[in-house]
């Protein structure tokens, strides 16, 4: 049985997370500036103590200090011995860094096929008639064997669909060229702010974010450097399993937020979807840290946070633990945040009508301590303190403590571009994602016939070309060729075609029909037109 994670205390009162409930979710909520960050550090560092891998995006880009030992200043050594803590001992976690755009960490990508519809029409903020024509888009792909691997397998597709749309109306329904218009605006967007590197292969393999590293975790000197990996080591003593904690660079990717929430909502359905069920256990096989949530929630449509409902209520029996954290306690739907059994509350500031509503839901929340005013001390925290309720043994909310984050052991603040680059090289999955692959998928499969096509259309031409017109039945020597050539026509020696008599009669005939229909389309549609009586 794992032990319990010591989050926060003040004088004798300790709060500890459970690891065995720690896959019921949680929230970390807390105004700019009241220590959220150091509170989500903290939790991430525990979980990797316990053999646990964690996943979470470096929204500001100072979570990556998480890799190398820490050490305790004098500002910090005095705030410690105000408030009766110790000090943390220094370690080194082991880390993994990601980056979409494949600068500052390994390349992350999905296909557009894994995204699928609905998370990409929420990206590309498309509306309800749109959403179902790029639905439509991928049901005629998947009919017709069509991968759509990356962006300009979607554009191609698009564009096949809107140039031969009377083809598919009848089986699949109408197809509104404005609609794939605005599709395809929507895909250019994405394309300048960089997303389309995130679609391709090789894709993100779920299980390389789940994996641990044996480490001795022997006492170290803070200013010690950290080996392979960013874990600490020491010579000799027993080593112990920690978990990989896999940093998203998100600093860059926050200036395309329905990217970035596009992105964790995506991985987050891929654990749902390829994980078995485990039921519970005695802790997480992962965690996940969602920094600002509030971005997965703005303007999405029903159909979306209900599959936010679904993905953050099953998930748990996978061995899941899915933590948000945001500013605003208002920033979860109701319906998400009655399933997130663990709380850390900073500070909120009320200086509006929101604020103050804030406050009270908050409040409101949280289970009731006879000895504290919750809404009171919510506007009183200061940065590092919070109110926590956490899950007992039985599952039910604790009373609400007013207590002091303890702080990580780890380093507070970013690692230098030296120490990012030896991590990148010295990583698990050095290696495995930098380069990517282009097989055959839609686009070349589209473009190819597209060229087959205009190859047949030039030999035709070419033909016709070289036989004067459409080829003519050519008879043989004798008398059956010259019949041939007086029912059929021949060719003379310099190209002319002569008319047979079957041909001959054939347009005659043609002639004789055309014009008697015509004659009777005419009058019908005078007739109607006019109001005259019907032919006798």
């Amino acid at each position: 049985m794992a032990e319990p994670l010591l989050l926060a205390k003040h004088g004798e009162i300790e709060c500890a997370l459970l690891p065995a409930l720690a896959n019921r979710h949680g929230l970390i909520t807390g105004a700019t500036g009241t220590g959220k960050t150091i509170t989500l550090q903290a939790l991430a560092e525990q979980f990797s103590k316990i053999g646990v891998p964690v996943f979470l995006a470096d929204v500001k880009g100072d979570l990556t200090g998480i890799a190398q030992a820490g050490s305790v200043s004098d500002k910090l050594a005095k705030v410690l011995k105000d408030r009766g803590l110790d000090a943390p001992a220094a370690i080194a976690c082991p880390a993994t860094l990601w980056d979409v755009f494949g600068t500052q960490g390994h390349p992350v990508r999905a296909t557009v096929s894994d995204m699928g519809p609905l998370l990409l029409g929420r990206m590309l903020a498309l509306n309800e008639t749109q959403q179902g024509v790029l639905s439509l888009v991928f049901k005629i792909a998947d009919d017709n064997g069509m991968l759509l691997l990356d962006l300009k397998d979607l554009r191609a597709m698009l564009q096949h669909v809107g140039d031969n749309a009377k083809d598919f109306t009848t089986e699949y329904g109408n197809i509104s060229a404005a609609s794939v218009g605005a599709i395809q605006r929507g895909l250019m967007q994405i394309e300048e702010q960089g997303g389309d590197q995130f679609f391709g292969e090789p894709m993100l393999d779920i299980g390389d974010f789940m994996q641990t590293v044996d480490v001795t975790l022997a006492p170290t000197s803070p200013s010690a450097p950290a080996p392979h990996g960013g874990a600490s080591a020491s010579r000799g003593g027993p080593s112990t399993p920690m978990g990989v904690i896999n940093i998203l660079a998100a600093d860059k990717l926050m200036n395309s937020p329905r990217l970035y929430a596009t992105f964790l909502l995506w991985m987050l359905s891929e654990l749902f979807e390829l994980l078995p069920e485990v039921g519970d256990l005695e802790k997480p096989k992962l965690v996940f840290f969602f920094d600002e949530a509030h971005l997965l929630f703005t303007d999405a449509p029903k159909a979306l946070i209900e599959r936010i409902e679904l993905v953050v209520r099953l998930v748990r029996s996978k061995g899941v633990g899915v933590y948000f954290v945001t500013q605003n306690p208002l920033d979860i739907p109701d319906s998400v945040l009655g399933q997130l059994g663990n709380r850390v509350q900073h500070a909120l500031r009320a200086f509006t009508p929101r604020d103050q509503k804030a406050v009270k839901s908050a409040a409101d929340t949280m289970r009731p301590n006879p000895g504290l005013d919750i809404g009171a001390a919510i506007t009183e925290l200061a940065v590092g303190e919070a109110l926590v309720s956490l899950l007992d043994e039985k599952g039910r909310p604790g009373v609400t403590q007013r207590v002091f984050v303890i702080p990580p052991g780890s380093q507070i603040g970013p690692i230098t571009p030296e120490q990012r680059k030896a991590l990148i090289a010295g990583s698990l999955v050095a290696g495995v994602y930098e380069k990517t692959v282009d097989r055959e998928s839609a686009y070349e499969k589209l473009k190819g016939r597209g060229a087959a096509t205009a190859d047949a259309a030039d030999k035709l031409q070419a033909d016709r070309s070289a036989g004067g017109g459409a080829p003519a039945p050519q008879g043989g020597g004798g008398l059956f060729g010259g019949l041939s050539d007086v029912l059929f026509g021949s060719t003379g020696p310099r190209g002319g075609k002569r008319e047979g008599l079957a041909e001959s009669m054939a347009k005659s005939a043609v002639r004789t029909m055309g014009t008697t229909v015509g004659r009777e389309i005419i009058r019908g549609v005078l007739g109607s037109l006019l109001g005259g009586s019907k032919r006798r």
